[in-house]
């Protein structure tokens, strides 16, 4: 099963920038959105043999997820469950009968961390819910999660330490999700790899540069660990600052 996550930093723009040839390129079983930046009805989307699934924000060109399945699930949520959480179109899970697939775009910290209160907030629901599906049945969910969980996953650590995406706060929920039942599945299997990343500034040549953050994820369940064949970051592709990241596994 091949399962793709990208953040499209809007839609519209990355589709005039190579969106559907990537995606028919691709062949994916599930391909995750976040950041389209949508409201309903302003993309019409001919995508043959897959499903669509939306979650919109309500601040117009803001936020946003999608994911587009080849098979219909038996049911889909929308949100985290909590209405103060779930105005900003940032979370879709389809369930299946053996597994869940998910996908989150996680409130950026802001500058200052000035969101810190609303982010943490966030993790905490977040984790709580993740952790209620995988009591059911496992757990594959992707996003751009907005946090560099390792020193190895940013090019400038030292500078950015304390910073949005690198604050203490940040990576310890991110080990406490992990520690909750949760594999990180790229560095399941590249613990040790540097200079990958998943997103770059478009200010500094820093993508010409590579000097990126990792902060888009595919995270399985523990019970999927032996399941995964492989993950794969395709700084390749461009059509946003993040590139797309890939989860294959034996399902």
């Amino acid at each position: 099963m091949k399962l793709i996550s990208w953040n499209v930093n809007g839609l519209r723009a990355c589709l005039g920038k190579g969106f559907r040839d990537y995606f028919d390129q691709a062949d994916a079983d599930f391909f995750c959105l976040q950041e389209t930046k949508l409201q309903a009805g302003q993309v019409e989307l001919e995508l043959p043999g897959y499903h669509q699934f939306w979650n919109y924000a309500e601040k117009k060109g803001y936020s946003g997820t999608a994911i587009f399945a080849k098979e219909a699930p038996i049911s889909v949520q929308y949100g985290i469950g909590v209405p103060e959480l779930d105005t900003e179109g940032r979370l879709i899970t389809l369930e299946y009968p053996d597994y869940y697939v998910a996908t989150c775009y996680t409130p950026n910290a802001q500058e200052g961390l000035k969101r810190i209160d609303h982010r943490m907030a966030w993790e905490d629901a977040f984790r709580e819910y993740l952790c209620s599906l995988n009591q059911k049945k496992p757990v594959m969910v992707s996003g751009d999660l907005n946090v560099a969980r390792l020193e190895i996953d940013l090019k400038n650590p030292g500078p950015n330490r304390g910073k949005a995406g690198f604050s203490d706060q940040e990576r310890g929920k991110m080990e406490t999700l992990l520690d909750s039942g949760f594999v990180d599945s790229f560095r399941a299997l590249y613990p040790d790899v540097t200079g990958v990343y998943s997103w770059w500034s478009y200010r500094f040549n820093a993508r010409k540069n590579n000097a990126g953050w990792r902060i888009d994820y595919w995270l399985v369940s523990a019970a999927l660990r032996e399941k995964i064949v492989d993950a794969k970051i395709h700084g390749e592709i461009l059509g946003s600052d993040h590139c797309p990241v890939e989860l294959e596994i034996d399902l």
